[in-house]
């Protein structure tokens, strides 16, 4: 018996499913031709009938699909119309015609976008196709209806903030009609908005390049650029608006706020005050009136503004924190305390008013939620969250590695670097390195008390240098001696940022010195545009700026350890002594005021600290407390510093079982009386985590011993590099445990103390600390290295100067 074939019966159901599908085919094509002579004769619901059946026979048989669609289209049933016509082009998308009756479907639903498209898809397969062009045509004045009322729509959901769901409708109107300038503007304004700066700007080129005096697209395309800090384009593209409009308050605010970017100041109070003129009610000229005369210090003036702005608007949290940041200004941070709390009620989310709250209790002394604040302060910092003041955060903080991270987010957010630096490695060949300075502290102040002797001291032969000024010219004798000890001395407050930048570029600078790092009034924005090939931070900010566009830091071995340097950015110059400089002209004045004169009793241990309230912390302040409980009839003699430390601070000492006449508080005086004055004390008590700076090593001068403990971090350990230089390591402690047993001993022994302050008075004018000439090579021994280095081609390296007997 033979073997059956295995593929004999599949290959005769092949068979008979291509001959089932010719049979339908052809019934198909029968059916279809009456189907169109049924259409021709007027009977549509007929064709129609045929056209189901065809398809049930073939489901995508093209020409019935394609003709259903049309007669679904002339019965009014446009969804079921488009379903076929999406259909017939599914299956023969080459069909013109089948394009452009789609199309026709999609402008009878109103979809003039979607119909302009498939005409578009039609004339790309037809070029010639009378209907398809018609239709287009036709459509012209639906595709400009359909994006007017996008726009529209997005108009209206911009002005409720609702940025994303705007833009979408800016997005559906372009589509409609790609060259409307108002869409354009429009969306550009939101993507402003959501911080999407460069598509922005695209997006308000194209509304300029459609309608080249389109105010409105002028004015947001400077805000766009001011956003990006291209300052220069900002004011540009605002002066075009303005000559365009000169009325316009809205140009005439904006370009207000560009100027005082820029430093500015008087120019920007004219166009607020213009904008004004023109809109009294204007809040935001109102508060930008405010913020400038607030940078201008002219505190006072401020206030009127911010409040009619609040007036106009109440409540609103931004503006509530501008005015609490004028009223700390002015010291007043009782009734500032109150309005940043209201700020943080409406936004809880603004993270740098809660950093100015806590700064402004700290200030005053307030420490209700202190810990509570501190806690959320640096759980911010350690989610890398900007919005935290570096310089506020190091009475916070002692972790290194938390203020790194706190100045790499503020100068990510800040001050991040130009993209376009000055110096790009060309190496000067000057017979002298070139030195400039960068203060905004050349006057009665902390810095230039430590400081003017080196300028006095540098050896002219090797450097010549320059002061740049970007502070108050407050015209007293400390500013005049300053002024003089320059080579050259440049006040550029009215200066931008990138005008400095160039300056110093044009002056062939070799090395920038910035003395401020991240201190009030800081412009860090000139450093951040790399004008010199060697930059530098000094003296003014205790701990790293973050920024890789500062290459060195000036320390000392003590205030930063080599196992310390991984939480720097810089390259650390480690000088022998300390690193801070002091200045041997200090003046004392030759009167000392009587113990009744100063507010202190007639007998009995005077502690005392001198330092900025804000240093002062709950867990150092209970250990004082317990020392004037331990020693018998001793007072604490602290700065006043604003009207609300007194009163709170006492309020503390008695909740700690110490009678409030015991704390007295020192009043502002001159710098000569005010070293005076501590002839009257018997020793200065350190802080912590931020130590005493200038005001121990200003003790020191005055002969009053400091007593300290060392910290973890720089500015922590700044009392410990003084006391090793000025000759007295007994007095650094290495707990709060061993501070305050140390601080008992020696108010209890006399003669401990005495000879402690008899080795300061033999020590002070020939030790380490006080001599200026010393410091000074030593620091241009810094300087030479750094410039050797560069010189060599070399990157930025740390390295320690040697002594200089």
């Amino acid at each position: 018996m033979s073997r059956p074939d295995a593929g004999s019966g599949a290959e005769s159901a092949r068979r008979g499913w291509r001959v089932s599908r010719w049979l339908s085919a052809w019934r198909a094509s029968i059916e279809y031709r009456r189907a169109v002579a049924l259409q021709r004769a007027g009977k549509g619901d007929e064709a129609l009938h045929c056209c189901e059946r065809i398809l049930s026979w073939v489901p995508d048989h093209f020409e019935a699909l394609h003709l259903s669609g049309v007669l679904e289209a002339r019965r009014g049933r446009f969804d079921d119309a488009l379903a076929r016509m999406a259909a017939a082009v599914a299956s023969n998308p080459r069909s013109a015609e089948a394009q452009a009756n789609r199309a026709n479907v999609l402008k009878l639903l109103r979809r003039p976008v979607e119909a302009r498209d498939g005409c578009d898809a039609a004339l790309a397969i037809n070029p010639d196709l009378g209907f398809a062009l018609s239709l287009r045509e036709s459509l012209k004045k639906d595709l400009d209806g359909h994006a007017a009322m996008r726009n529209g729509e997005g108009a209206v959901l911009m002005a409720a903030k609702e940025f994303e769901p705007a833009l979408a409708c800016f997005d559906l109107a372009l589509a409609a009609k790609p060259d409307l300038p108002e869409a354009l503007n429009n969306r550009g304004a939101v993507q402003r908005e959501l911080g999407h700066f460069d598509e922005a700007l695209a997006s308000l080129d194209r509304a300029l390049a459609v309608k080249p005096g389109f105010v409105d697209a002028l004015n947001n395309r400077g805000l766009v650029l001011q956003e990006q800090k291209r300052f220069d384009e900002a004011l540009a593209s605002f002066d075009q608006a303005l000559a365009l409009k000169p009325d316009t308050a809205e140009a005439l605010n904006n370009r207000g706020a560009v100027r005082r970017d820029m430093g500015h100041f008087a120019q920007a109070l004219d166009d607020f005050d213009r904008a004004l003129f023109r809109r009294p009610d204007f809040v935001g000229a109102l508060i930008n009136r405010g913020v400038t005369l607030r940078h201008l210090k002219r505190y006072a003036e401020a206030l009127p503004s911010i409040d009619r702005a609040l007036a106009l608007e109440p409540g609103v949290a931004a503006v509530l924190h501008i005015r609490a940041a004028v009223l700390a200004s002015l010291g007043r941070h009782d009734e500032a305390i109150p309005e940043y709390e209201r700020a943080l009620e409406r936004d809880p989310g603004m993270r740098r008013v809660k950093v100015a709250l806590l700064h402004s209790k700290m200030f005053a002394c307030d420490w209700r939620a202190y810990r509570e604040l501190t806690e959320s302060v640096i759980a911010d910092v350690r989610l890398g969250e900007p919005g935290v003041n570096p310089f506020t955060f190091l009475a916070i903080s002692d972790s290194p590695r938390d203020l790194q991270r706190c100045a790499q987010a503020w100068v990510r957010d800040e001050f991040p670097p130009s993209p376009s630096p000055l110096s790009t490695g060309e190496r000067y060949r000057h017979p002298r390195i070139r030195v400039a300075y960068l203060s905004a502290d050349y006057r009665d102040h902390a810095t230039s008390h430590l400081i003017a002797g080196l300028f006095e001291c540098h050896d002219r032969e090797r450097f010549e240098v320059t002061g740049i000024s970007f502070g108050p010219d407050a015209r007293d004798p400390m500013r005049a001696r300053v002024e003089v000890a320059f080579e050259r001395f440049v006040d550029v407050r009215q200066r931008s940022d990138e005008e400095v930048a160039k300056l110093l570029r044009d002056l062939e600078i070799d090395i920038a010195v910035d003395l401020g790092g991240f201190t009030t009034d800081c412009r860090s924005g000139i450093v951040a545009r790399r004008p010199a090939p060697i930059q530098v931070s000094y003296l003014g900010f205790p701990g790293t700026m973050g920024a890789d566009y500062i290459d060195y830091l000036i320390a000392d071995a003590f205030v930063l350890p080599p196992e310390d340097e991984p939480w720097f950015n810089e390259k650390v110059v480690t000088l022998p002594d300390s690193y801070q400089v002091n200045d041997a002209k200090r003046q004392i004045a030759p009167r000392t005021p009587s113990r009744a004169q100063a507010g202190l009793p007639e007998s009995g241990f005077v502690f005392c600290s001198f330092n900025n309230n804000y240093k002062i912390t709950p867990p150092l302040f209970e250990v004082w407390m317990r020392l004037l409980r331990e020693v018998d009839g001793s007072v604490l003699w602290l700065l006043e510093g604003n009207k609300s430390v007194p009163g709170n601070l006492r309020r503390e000492a008695q909740s700690r079982g110490v009678a409030p006449e015991r704390l007295v508080f020192a009043p502002k005086v001159g710098h000569a009386d005010h070293l005076a004055r501590h002839r009257l004390a018997d020793l200065l008590l350190d802080s912590l985590p931020y130590n005493a700076h200038t005001t121990a090593s200003d003790a020191l001068w005055a002969g009053l011993p400091v007593l300290t403990c060392r910290g973890n971090a720089f500015a922590g350990r700044v009392a410990a590099s003084l006391l090793h230089a000025v000759g007295l390591p007994e007095l650094v402690t290495a707990s709060t445990a061993e501070y305050e047993a140390l601080a008992q001993r020696l108010a209890r022994d006399a003669e401990a103390l005495a000879a402690i302050k008899a080795k300061l008075a033999q020590h002070r004018d020939r030790c380490p600390l006080f001599d200026t000439r010393r410091f000074a090579r030593h620091i241009e021994a810094a300087y030479l290295g750094m410039w050797e280095r560069w010189q060599r081609g070399e990157p930025p390296s740390a390295f320690s100067v040697a002594p200089i007997d």
